[in-house]
């Protein structure tokens, strides 16, 4: 992992003191889907983890404790080398039943906050539960992360008072990846969507997922350009 801490240390001292620096990592329960099934380009239905780990917790528990282990260890090695905030992509949580989503999705990444919080208690902490619809809200709670990150099928309004004022968290989201693809009129109306509803908290303007390959530069830097002009 040399390169990569390399490349963050890289990074740190030579981007402007006004652009902050995140490190990232995937979450345990997502890192085990790619391992047990491959990256599968999105098409996997995650029917041989899922087997696995519903028919066989206790013998599937042990690859999530030892990622736990990993994670938590490559993010902070991530910090030691100039990262000034973290983020745990849990891409995978909405695939999970509740009580397995608790077990394989909160509890590990909230192991993973607080064992960081112990050696680096000033480095903030975004968690991004795809798709956990409902349960946002619980595992925004559970695991006592600074900001969470939404999908972009999470309404705005709800995560304003549940996560923002409720908990008093910071929120980060959510626009739709395809939109940034399509640029134009209706990118810029749904940033604007996105700012007028979430701007009243703590909040971090991002997509809803990860960025598109077929997205258009151009379509970046005008996005950029509407975030940081924004008023209230």
């Amino acid at each position: 992992m040399a390169p990569i801490y390399e490349t963050v240390r890289l990074l740190s001292a030579s981007l402007p003191s006004e652009v902050a620096l995140i490190g990232y990592a995937g979450a345990p329960w997502t890192v085990a889907t790619y391992m047990v099934e491959g990256m599968g380009g999105g098409e996997t239905d995650h029917a041989i983890i899922k087997q696995w780990a519903l028919s066989d917790p206790s013998g599937f528990q042990p690859l999530i404790d030892m990622l736990t282990i990993a994670v938590t260890q490559f993010l902070g090695r991530q910090i030691e080398a100039g990262a000034e905030a973290i983020q745990i992509f849990e891409s995978w949580a909405g695939i999970l039943p509740e009580p397995f989503f608790r077990r394989w999705c909160v509890q590990p990444v909230a192991n993973i906050i607080e064992a960081l919080r112990q050696r680096y208690p000033h480095i903030p902490v975004i968690a991004f539960p795809r798709a956990a619809g409902l349960l946002y809200q619980g595992y925004a709670q559970a695991t006592h992360a600074n900001c969470i990150g939404l999908d972009s099928t999470v309404p705005l309004g709800w995560a304003s008072g549940a996560i923002q004022r409720r908990l008093g968290r910071c929120i980060q989201g959510n626009l739709d990846p395809q939109l940034l693809v399509v640029g134009g009129q209706a990118l810029a109306a749904d940033a604007e969507r996105i700012l007028r509803h979430a701007s009243e908290g703590p909040f971090i303007f991002n997509l809803g997922h990860g960025i598109l390959k077929t997205t258009q530069p151009e379509h970046v830097a005008a996005l950029v350009r509407k975030v940081r002009a924004w008023r209230s």
